[in-house]
């Protein structure tokens, strides 16, 4: 990332195992920043592969409180064209449930609200540092998330559409709920490569496509992240306090091995409760 200076790489060791990569840490625009490439660097894991709670915990263990994903997506609307950058507000799962999606259980319990998956704070900073960065950016939309690693069936295309879905990926799930669980601010921009498969006047999507058109797309999201750090504020919002009313267990009945396990997560939580 050009303009990261006093850059350390953090290597954490999580209790869900390895994240994805170490964690990049230093100083952009004055702000404190950490960068993951979710992917390994070399782009070694499908999406599937992604070990996102162990990516999600090391990031609450370092003390981050927001997070910016930039992700590549098929569009679903004409207007939504590749290069343009768009912040989506919000989500339908269509995974086949086999990524682990929550930090709780064995001995904790937590259902988190979930009908607004992006940080509104965070995503109306993060379209405005894109516009400024001079992309074209649109400001929301349905993001479908797929299991992949294939892309969809033209059908599957038009079934998305036929939903009013904007946009289509691999990624965004588990990680907003992730994020949601851990207390973090989460928004996306997403980096339209191609027209997914419904386009009769595009070609379908293929990975040569994507790699291209994302990589035409790195200067402005780079110049982008940088324009959200510098002018990122920090206002309180609920994503920082979710689990005063998603948390069921109480805290008393929270296994010391469960508290252990999740310290950076339930932290603030079990600490406003003296518990």
């Amino acid at each position: 990332m050009p303009g990261l200076r006093g850059v350390e790489e953090r290597a954490i060791a999580t209790p869900f195992g390895e994240p994805s990569d170490a964690i990049r840490v230093g100083d952009l625009e004055g702000r404190r920043v950490a960068f993951l490439a979710r992917h390994g660097r070399g782009h070694r894991l499908l999406p599937s592969e992604i070990p996102q709670q162990a990516n999600f915990w090391a990031l609450k263990s370092l003390g981050v409180r927001q997070v910016l994903a930039v992700s590549a997506v098929g569009s679903l609307r004409e207007e939504y064209a590749p290069g343009h950058l768009v912040a989506p507000d919000q989500l339908i799962d269509r995974t086949r449930g086999d990524r682990p999606s929550t930090f709780f259980g064995e001995g904790v319990v937590a259902h988190m609200a979930f009908a607004e998956p992006f940080c509104e704070g965070l995503r109306e900073q993060a379209l405005a540092a894109a516009r400024e960065a001079g992309a074209t950016a649109h400001d929301g939309g349905a993001y479908v998330t797929i299991e992949g690693p294939a892309f969809g069936t033209r059908a599957e295309s038009e079934l998305y559409r036929s939903w009013g879905a904007s946009l289509v990926g691999m990624t965004a799930l588990p990680e907003a709920k992730l994020a949601r669980e851990a207390e973090l601010c989460y928004a996306m921009l997403a980096a339209v490569t191609d027209y997914d498969a419904w386009h009769e006047a595009e070609e379908a999507v293929d990975a040569t496509i994507v790699m291209t058109r994302l990589a035409e797309n790195v200067e402005v999201s780079r110049e982008a992240v940088a324009r959200l750090a510098a002018a990122l504020d920090n206002n309180p919002c609920d994503c920082g306090t979710g689990l005063d009313a998603g948390l069921v267990t109480p805290p008393k009945a929270i296994p010391e091995e469960a508290r252990e396990r999740l310290a950076p997560i339930l932290g603030r939580r079990l600490g406003a409760e003296g518990a």
